[in-house]
């Protein structure tokens, strides 16, 4: 493992990828600890420490502030992150579904590009309109229920969030986080044509894991401390890990399971050559789906909580109903049914088993023992809903896992994260992601890989689970990758409020 980190730097290609990719994510650090214009970071940094991070039970605001990479807690420029830009490509994605004509473009040549640039037109529109829900919460913090808490540090502060409220205020707001994000998905593109990796996947992983260390010290607090209020024991420590190293495992496996389906091409003779006659085979994922029914269950419940809080502040009925949404047996109800609907949706809509059976069947393909054509296409629908089954129930383990280490552990919400939902899923699926790309380089120049036999040996994983070598090969990879980018976020961080 180590031997393959230094081999990574003695190809010059490569060499160059890595630290291009070093240096933005410098700059996506430092821009994340510069605040916009008009708003006191410090009253947000005390409301984050003393309120958001220490609270029982997850929100909006912090869900928005994890992702962000800890950038909102400052109001920085880069407080949206990308997020707006991955909720218009998710909107242009199903709306290609959707509408007959932006499916048609999609298939032409050239079209992927103009949805693209929809797209980034889209992203600018959404970008203004958070920006200026953003930029009039701070003005009326005590108003809107998704900074509950703060008028309590803003009295304790004795200074104000906003200290000069107004229209030049929201103009400068929304044209500052306007830019951010705009910058930080061209800064993504860049890293994506010039570096390793996805871009924007990276922004959003570098994000996650700049908040670890104050996720440690949260849990430090809670339950190491011989200041906190209910010391954990050492044994419980020791648990706690290994359940926490149980998890990446099954997530990795998850992750990198698929079901081969065979597939031959039969022998086709064109004047004097032969064409044909291999044997290759489809890749159908378990989790398909990702972590897209995640996102979408967590948004559909955190939101209208926050909605009703609103509309109804003075409502127990309200704040009864909220509380039931955000926390609790019916949250738990909600978030498995709804994930198990964002699961079957997502394939459904993504997933074609009529045209894979077409293109199939019209290069000479078909999968042994299945006729050709619509036959292929009930074989293909059955399996693909089979393992979108087994996904939907491990997504639904995955995204109720962080409530129940809250409540049970009492840790709080910020440490809780990285036992499970979102984060966890982003952070191993895109790390899995750039191992590859590396890896591909070193086995050009025949190196050895990151792992034995100079391969990823989850690449190649055919049943649910997968062998035990490749989940422990997979632990590795993401503890090593884990290590060397927190050490860049810490690095970065401290750099900035320098």
């Amino acid at each position: 493992m180590i031997s393959a980190f230094v081999n990574a730097f003695k190809i010059a290609e490569l060499r160059q990828r890595l630290l291009f990719t070093l240096a933005l994510i410098v700059v996506i650090r430092i821009g994340s600890a510069i605040p916009t214009p008009g708003v006191n970071p410090h009253v947000l940094g005390e409301y984050f420490a003393t309120v958001i991070d220490q609270q029982a039970q997850g929100s909006v605001v912090g869900m928005l502030n994890l992702f962000s990479g800890g950038a909102l807690e400052n109001c920085a420029v880069f407080s949206l992150s990308v997020m707006p830009y991955i909720s218009a490509s998710i909107m242009m994605q199903l709306l290609t579904v959707v509408v007959p004509s932006l499916g048609k473009m999609a298939r032409e040549e050239g079209g992927r590009q103009k949805i693209t640039q929809y797209a980034r037109v889209l992203t600018v529109f959404l970008c203004l309109f958070q920006g200026y829900l953003l930029s009039v919460g701070f003005e009326n913090p005590e108003t809107i229920p998704l900074l509950h808490g703060i008028s309590g540090v803003i009295e304790r502060l004795g200074v104000p969030l906003v200290a000069e409220p107004g229209w030049s205020f929201r103009l400068t707001t929304m044209i500052s986080l306007t830019a951010g994000t705009m910058l930080l998905m061209w800064l993504g593109e860049q890293i994506t044509d010039r570096g390793i990796g996805n871009g924007v996947s990276l922004i959003i992983t570098v994000g996650i894991l700049a908040r670890l260390p104050a996720a440690l010290v949260q849990a430090w607090g809670k339950l190491v401390s011989p200041s906190a209020a209910t010391a954990a024991s050492p044994f419980l420590l020791v648990l706690l890990l290994v359940f926490l190293f149980g998890v990446i495992a099954a997530t990795v496996a998850m992750t990198q399971a698929m079901r081969k389906v065979t597939v031959q091409y039969a022998k086709q003779v064109r004047g004097t050559r032969v064409y044909g006659g291999q044997t290759t085979f489809i890749p159908l994922k378990v989790n398909y789906a990702g972590v897209m029914p995640i996102i979408f269950a967590q948004a559909l419940l955190l939101f209208p909580s926050t909605m009703v809080g609103f509309l109804f502040p003075r409502s127990r009925i309200a704040a009864a109903l909220a509380t039931s949404l955000s926390g609790g047996w019916l949250h738990y109800t909600l978030t498995i049914l709804l994930v198990f609907f964002f699961s079957f949706f997502w394939v459904a809509t993504q997933f074609n088993p009529v045209q894979i059976a077409e293109d199939l069947k019209k290069h000479g393909g078909f999968i042994p023992g299945i006729r050709p054509g619509q036959p292929t296409a009930e074989f293909l629908d059955h399996a693909m809903t089979r393992l979108t089954l087994a996904g939907a129930v491990f997504l639904s383990a995955l995204a109720v896992l962080p409530m129940v280490v809250q409540r049970t552990l009492g840790i709080p919400a910020i440490t809780a994260q990285f036992f499970g939902g979102t984060s966890l899923l982003i952070v191993v699926g895109v790390i899995l992601d750039t191992m590859r790309q590396a890896e591909t380089y070193l086995l050009q120049r025949h190196y050895d890989g990151f792992l034995r036999k100079g391969r990823l040996r989850g690449r190649s994983m055919a049943p649910v689970g997968g062998t035990g070598a490749t989940v422990r090969e997979g632990v590795l990879v993401w503890l090593y990758a884990f290590i060397g980018l927190l050490v860049i976020a810490g690095i970065t961080i401290s750099l900035a409020k320098r």
